[in-house]
């Protein structure tokens, strides 16, 4: 693992947990000696972890949309930015450039970009390890709901543990030293459609 995808909000929230999560994530990461790759801002948490990571000498990688970055929000002390045309891009570069998929409180683009990449490794696309970090218990209900999902026979349990919660970003890093992705079988058999 070389290189480790954050996925956050643009916003700060309401609570100091969820900067304070932001920051340790950059600190620690950049630590192990590890890259992060964000979305490029500079605000929100997705400020908050760059500058960690940065204070601490972390290499950090942004990619973000010609027009966030004309909106003046992109991040300019990164290691590198990459500016590409749309949030398609910007996915499919950050994900290109990660080995692992780290998700910390953040609002519905955060949700989104999580659940592609989780829903890539369920199909098989790539073999790279994802994990919540449930600060102040911010994914509480999202993992229920997840829970959910699987009792009411819409996910497979190997599918579901496939996903690392942690409480603090050590907890999910550590877990991802150690992932093995699941096999992935047919989804569904002739008979059942």
């Amino acid at each position: 693992m070389n290189q480790v995808c954050v996925f956050c909000g643009s916003s700060a929230g309401v609570r100091p947990e969820y900067a304070q999560a932001a920051a340790a994530t950059g600190e620690l990461i950049a630590s192990r000696r590890l890259g992060v790759v964000y979305g490029g801002g500079r605000v929100g948490l997705m400020g908050v972890l760059a500058d960690a990571a940065i204070r601490v000498g972390g290499r950090v990688t942004g990619v973000i949309t010609q027009a966030l970055q004309d909106r003046e929000v992109a991040h300019d002390g990164l290691t590198e930015l990459h500016v590409v045309r749309t949030m398609h891009d910007r996915k499919a570069m950050m994900a290109r450039l990660s080995d692992a998929f780290l998700v910390l409180p953040g609002g519905i683009g955060t949700m989104e970009e999580f659940f592609e990449v989780w829903t890539w490794g369920q199909l098989g696309e790539h073999a790279k390890p994802c994990g919540l970090v449930n600060a102040a218990g911010y994914f509480d209900g999202l993992i229920g709901f997840l829970d959910r999902i699987v009792t009411e026979g819409f996910l497979k349990p190997k599918h579901r543990a496939m996903l690392i919660v942690g409480e603090s970003p050590a907890q999910v890093l550590d877990a991802f030293a150690r992932y093995e992705p699941p096999s992935v079988g047919k989804w569904i058999r002739p008979e059942e459609t």
